[in-house]
């Protein structure tokens, strides 16, 4: 039950965040979408299960004119 509930507050964060990126860089879902060259439907879709890798957080970045970084930094300053 755990695990389920933290997919799902994972998938909203993610959800939000690219929503809000959207929104700062000018353009709507639908057109984020069609910038990474899938359907909106599809986006959305994968936007609530918050399907997406790494790799295509970074894709979708791209397509915002942003950079999409995720790692753990330490008191160092190092980051992985």
């Amino acid at each position: 039950m755990y695990d389920k509930v933290c997919r799902v507050a994972k998938g909203v964060v993610m959800e939000k965040k690219i929503n809000a990126a959207a929104a700062y860089a000018g353009i709507s879902q639908a057109e984020v979408a069609r910038r990474i060259r899938t359907s909106p439907q599809q986006f959305n879709k994968r936007m609530k299960r918050a399907a997406f890798t790494d790799t295509e957080l970074s894709k979708i970045a791209a397509a915002m004119g942003a950079e999409y970084e995720s790692y753990f930094v330490f008191p160092d300053g190092t980051r992985i």
